[in-house]
């Protein structure tokens, strides 16, 4: 798994609270929230999958009482 750092990205974690993965493709919804759930320590409100041009990638809402700029502060990306 691997972060998405794009202006729309940036603004999608600013504005809903949403984190940009790019994900393998053999990895299910369940899975990857599982995974984001442990890793990070927050819990996710629903994941949307966009597979495009061979490769596939979610969009991570998470919950209102964990702000994803804390993690985008965490890994980097803001």
């Amino acid at each position: 798994m691997k972060p998405i750092v794009t202006e729309k990205a940036v603004m999608m974690i600013e504005r809903e609270n949403v984190l940009t993965f790019k994900v393998e493709k053999g990895k299910t919804r369940t899975e990857i929230k599982k995974e984001i759930e442990d890793l990070f320590e927050v819990k996710v409100e629903k994941i949307r999958v966009l597979i495009k041009n061979g490769k596939k990638y979610v969009y991570v809402k998470l919950k209102p009482k964990f702000p994803a700029i804390d993690i985008a502060t965490k890994l980097g990306l803001v």
